[in-house]
């Protein structure tokens, strides 16, 4: 047999070897990344989970020294309803001496108390002597007009505190209705709590379709979607969040019809997205697809990829990160219009080099694929300063909804849906507003007929 042909048998079987055992151990690692991805999913808190805890974590609290940070206190009231006396001891509690009185320093507390007001309303009937129409008197305290088998009713103090805590603070009714009774003695169940809810919800009604035209004629907006179960069945949460307006529906699906009933098909300003197809169906508008996600897609993917597919990846991540930090130079003013033009250009011609290429691997060809699809539209942001790189304030504006779906489901008929999207926009809109909601939907309890509320921004 011939040595030479034997040794280069030899050689060939251990190249083999060798790859047979680096393609099993990639795969043994794949396999358990696979497994871990499907037990996460089926922890509750997956989805809050950081991974494992650091080795050598910072030490919590507040840091030492320089770096503490501003310190703050409770400000002093600017009120007090009572006053108590806080006399000395009769005597030393350690010797058992006599006490002398040397100085008098005051201390605040600031208290709820447990009570309930019950107010009658002695309301006078009467009747037109010209059409004898019924008419019946309205305190202005009064929310409803209602008599006989309703004349006990609710006050609109209660039913604030039950609205915010049911719509953007997402807990239940019947734990609302608790909460009333523990905290205030007020016995409520918890059908009367929701169908106050549906009255606030039809008098905040052209409130909320005022905001809806001023969503419109927004020059940016952010949007995203999530799903929701109305009837438990699957609808989806839309939320549209603007620079002074936040508008949420509850709608049948996730496509541009959808979309569309929220900006109208003729939008023209900048959206941000997360690059859902669907957005792009808008013809007139400017988009700014989300490098979060873009980001986010790179890591996982580096963490899964092989040395080489993972250099696909990791020069996408860099160049998105790269992108980021040229804008915040350019804020800085560290960097002219023309050097951030400049830069740029070439971030976007590093990002078409990649894109030009031919990828073996699945994972990589999938995300050119998405890649050359969102090109045009990754670093809006750059071309026009002030326009955001994420649609972060969409999905936080989001997350208080899931929250709520995760504790009570969802919404188990359309009119409560209805009645879910208008009182959250109200609220997180006058949140986002720096403007006092508590009284604002007092006054939108009191009001006996619907309102538009001091939310809706001046157009002109």
């Amino acid at each position: 047999m011939n040595p030479d042909k034997e040794s280069s048998d030899n050689s060939t079987v251990e190249e083999l070897t060798k790859e047979i055992q680096s393609l099993r151990a990639e795969n043994e690692r794949l396999r358990r990344a696979l497994e871990e991805a499907l037990r996460s999913l089926k922890r509750q808190a997956a989805p809050f989970s950081k991974g494992k805890p650091k080795s050598d974590p910072k030490r919590p609290g507040r840091k030492g020294g320089g770096n503490y940070g501003a310190r703050a206190f409770r400000a002093i009231p600017d009120h007090v309803d009572e006053r108590i006396a806080v006399p000395l001891p009769k005597a030393c509690p350690d010797c058992g001496g006599r006490l002398v009185h040397d100085d008098t320093q005051p201390q605040f507390q600031e208290d709820i108390m447990r009570q309930t007001i019950v107010r009658r309303f002695d309301v006078q009937i009467g009747h037109c002597t010209g059409c004898d129409r019924r008419v019946q008197g309205r305190h202005p305290l009064q929310t409803s007009d209602a008599l006989g088998a309703a004349q006990v009713q609710v006050g609109p103090q209660a039913l604030t505190l039950a609205a915010h805590l049911i719509k953007q603070m997402g807990i239940s009714h019947e734990r609302v209705a608790q909460v009333l009774e523990w905290g205030y003695g007020l016995g409520v169940s918890r059908s009367a709590l929701c169908r106050a809810m549906t009255r606030l919800g039809r008098k905040a009604e052209p409130t909320y379709e005022e905001l809806q035209i001023a969503i419109r004629h927004s020059p940016v907006n952010q949007l995203d979607e999530t799903g929701w179960r109305v009837a438990a069945h699957l609808e989806w949460l839309w939320v549209c969040v603007s620079a002074e307006v936040t508008i949420y529906a509850i709608l049948p699906g996730r496509g541009f019809a959808q979309a569309a009933s929220i900006l109208g098909e003729d939008y023209s300003g900048f959206l941000n997205h997360d690059g859902w197809q669907p957005y792009y169906r808008f013809p007139d508008a400017f988009h700014q697809t989300c490098l979060s996600h873009l980001i986010r897609r790179c890591k996982d993917m580096i963490e899964m990829a092989s040395a080489v597919a993972a250099r696909f990846p990791q020069a996408v991540m860099q160049s998105l990160l790269q992108g980021l930090d040229l804008r915040d130079r350019y804020q800085r003013q560290q960097i002219s219009w023309h050097g951030l033009n400049v830069a740029t250009g070439r971030l976007e011609a590093n990002i078409e080099r990649w894109l030009s290429k031919t990828f073996r691997d699945p994972a990589n060809r999938r995300l050119a694929k998405h890649l050359r699809h969102e090109q045009p539209w990754l670093f809006t942001f750059l071309h026009c300063p002030g326009i955001e790189a994420t649609n972060n304030a969409a999905e936080r504006a989001l997350r208080p909804a899931v929250v709520a779906r995760k504790t009570w489901g969802g919404n188990r008929t359309e009119n409560g849906a209805r009645t879910q999207q208008i009182l959250i926009s109200i609220l997180t809109t006058c949140r986002q507003q720096g403007k006092d909601s508590f009284d604002r939907i007092i006054e939108l309890f009191l009001s006996p007929t619907p309102m538009v509320m001091d939310l809706v921004p001046d157009s002109s």
